[in-house]
């Protein structure tokens, strides 16, 4: 028997230490990655909800579209909706319907996503004034 290579363990320390750390760094990255995309994710979920209540409320009333294009310009800031955003409101079947779309890039350790929010909602057809 001969002594024991203690030089050996010391390397596999470190490759341990060094695979931590690797892990620490990723998990690390895709936390941030996701504190920075929930809010943005949220605020368009909030938004779509925003969208349909406009919509309801113009088919209820009789506005055009309009009236629901310049309320949904005003609450642009409190979604973090991007003041370029395309907003298109018809009017079709008797029915009030909005489209919107935008791009809001998120930036991740030099990695860009962009975050597309692209929806359409109609309002209720037993809403609809006849």
């Amino acid at each position: 028997m001969g002594t024991p290579d203690i030089s050996n363990r010391e390397g596999e320390r470190g490759s341990a230490r060094f695979r931590f750390i690797v892990f620490l760094v990723f998990a690390l990255t895709i936390i941030y990655a996701g504190y920075l995309y929930v809010p943005v994710a949220m605020a368009g979920y909030q938004f779509k909800d925003v969208m349909q209540n406009k919509v309801d409320l113009a088919a209820t009333q009789g506005y055009d579209g309009s009236w629901v294009r310049d309320q949904l310009a005003k609450t642009e800031a409190d979604y973090s909706v991007p003041t370029d955003a395309v907003i298109s409101p018809v009017q079709r079947e008797g029915r009030v319907e909005v489209r919107v779309q935008y791009v809001v890039p998120i930036s991740v350790v030099g990695f860009t996503y962009h975050y597309q929010f692209d929806e359409t909602v109609k309002s209720t057809t037993f809403l609809t004034i006849k």
